[in-house]
Formats: structure tokens, sequence, C-alpha cells
């Protein structure tokens, strides 16, 4: 796992972050246990190694993860999406340090497949010790 990624975790952003419960792991899934949810997900019992590196899922069974779509590329720069437990699919971060952004404006992955307006809870400090990413804000323009 990305030392940056291990970090957001330590920070405790997920401890039922504004009532969404979203526990973090502390390494990637066992692409086995992926493969194994990668065939009940898809419904095809015979699908290929899972495109996808878990390190989180919420207390629906949607799971937060890196999507591998160039096979040899750093992972930091592999998209990041949200697997919800009913066939969802999203796409929340276009990498490692676009997803560090998204969290200290206070946007945890379940949150950004649903269409809440909850007070943000920003942390700023994270991304700006762990992402070579200039800084994102989330969200309408402040007055």
């Amino acid at each position: 796992m990305p030392a940056a990624l291990a970090a957001a975790h330590i920070e405790g952003f997920f401890d039922d972050h504004d009532g969404r419960d979203f526990q973090p792991y502390d390494e990637f899934v066992w692409s086995v246990e992926t493969l194994e949810w990668w065939r009940s997900w898809t419904g095809n019992p015979t699908a290929g190694t899972a495109p996808f590196r878990v390190f989180g899922q919420d207390g629906s069974g949607g799971l937060a993860a890196c999507w591998i779509r160039v096979a040899d590329a750093q992972i930091e720069t592999q998209p990041i999406v949200f697997l919800g437990s009913e066939g969802e699919l999203h796409v929340i971060a276009r990498d490692l340090g676009d997803y560090l952004w998204l969290l200290a404006n206070g946007v945890g992955p379940s949150r950004l497949s649903t269409a809440s307006t909850a007070r943000l809870r920003p942390s700023p400090h994270l991304p700006r010790s762990h992402s070579a990413t200039p800084a994102r804000c989330t969200g309408p323009p402040r007055r």
C-alpha cells in the first residue's frame, strides 16, 4: 500500500465521518479474495484477475479501490473508484493525489457516490505532506 494512503488511514478521517462509516484496511485485500469478490460482483464465475486493489469498505459492503488501468504504471497514478454493494461503479479521483485532496476537503469514498450536502470537515495538512498534486477544493467557492 502506498505510504500516502496508509497515512490517510492513520489520520482518523474514516471513523464514522458525518454518519458515513468507512473502514480502511491496513493493506490491500489479498488477490484471491478480490478475485472471488470480482466474480461475484460481475456475475461471471470465470472472470479473470480483478483490475482493483481494494483498500477499504463501507457499512453497506461497498469497496474503495485503486483501479489498475495500466498494468505497469505506478499505483499512485491509477484512478480511485468506489464499487457499491448494489453494483454501482464510480470513479472518485483521477489518482491518489486527487483522492488525498478530496479527503482533505472532508469527503470520503462512499460520500462521493451519493448526493450528500452535509457540511465538509477539512483536514488540509494531510495532502500537503503526502501529495505532489497541487491543492484541490471541492464544493462551491467560499465567499
